[in-house]
């Protein structure tokens, strides 16, 4: 078998006994057609079944001239995943990554905004526009939520339990959760249904999808990314932020405000309360307030 064929099954393991998303496969995808494009640059003929720790070295050395060390870590965590597989399905007997080291990344604590800034990106909306509605209510639904952009887009009208005060949200890996949804975010949901798109014309698959394109498509990934950034460019905030910034700072704002981690976790759908430690960026002085506050020795 060729490296596209085992490539193949390996993409419908991850989608079909792994359940993971288009996006995530495709990077682990990505991650083993690098190795591929190195082997044949390098005039290597080696099957996926028979290549060794020494080439997989030969070609960390060459992919770490091109890539910082977090981007290194990644594409080896894509590798190891690659023939983790193939032991699965009994084509090899060991793991040719397993005792290369992986780079010493450090934790990145992630930017976040206060309440101010987030107040100013909303208010920089131009509301005189039918995307300007919209756009509030996919931020304040970000924000209020704290989702994944891609749980965002994805976001169904049959997902939304105002009533019972709850959206489902299907998170990765087709997890789903229920996060709580406050009554502001609501309203803006609420007006931007009934006056803009209930006035679209809606293509054929996406009557059920909550924010649409003037199209009448689902929204992109990289089309929220683009009205972050222009509203930051608007109001000159001189940080580089993205979607994933108001999930930080939705969890972060929780915890400065008392709510405990596990409870922030379920919100956010981390499967590990390792991950959501990294989210919730707390500044030092934070901490030494609740000591302050709280613990029985503070004087």
């Amino acid at each position: 078998m060729s490296w596209s064929s085992y490539l193949k099954n390996y993409q419908s393991y991850l989608k079909i006994e792994r359940g993971l998303s288009m996006n995530t496969i495709e990077n682990y995808s990505f991650d083993v057609e690098r190795l591929c494009s190195f082997l044949a640059e390098n005039e290597i003929v080696i099957s996926p079944v028979k290549i060794g720790e020494e080439t997989i070295q030969e070609f960390i050395y060459s992919v770490s001239k091109q890539v910082n060390p977090r981007s290194q870590a990644r594409i080896l965590s894509g590798l190891k995943s690659f023939f983790n597989y193939l032991i699965f399905e009994d084509y090899r007997l060991d793991n040719p990554l397993e005792l290369i080291e992986t780079p010493k990344t450090g934790r990145k604590l992630p930017d976040t905004l206060s309440v101010e800034e987030i107040d100013a990106l909303i208010a920089a909306i131009d509301l005189s526009s039918n995307e300007g509605e919209r756009n509030r209510a996919l931020l304040e639904t970000l924000y209020g939520c704290g989702l994944r952009v891609s749980e965002l887009v994805s976001l169904k009208i049959s997902d939304l339990f105002f009533e019972e005060g709850f959206v489902k949200i299907t998170g990765k890996g087709n997890k789903q959760r229920f996060v709580p949804i406050g009554a502001l975010t609501q309203k803006y949901i609420e007006i931007y249904k009934n006056t803009i798109r209930n006035h679209l014309t809606i293509k054929k698959g996406f009557e059920d999808t909550l924010f649409l394109n003037r199209r009448g498509n689902q929204l992109s990934r990289a089309m929220i990314f683009t009205i972050i950034k222009d509203l930051a460019l608007k109001i000159n905030l001189n940080k580089n932020i993205s979607p994933h910034t108001l999930r930080h700072s939705f969890a972060t704002h929780l915890l400065e405000n008392g709510a405990d981690l596990r409870s922030i976790q379920l919100m956010l759908g981390h499967e590990s309360i390792t991950t959501t430690e990294i989210y919730v960026h707390l500044d030092r002085k934070f901490l030494t307030q609740v000591i302050h506050d709280f613990h029985p020795r503070k004087g």
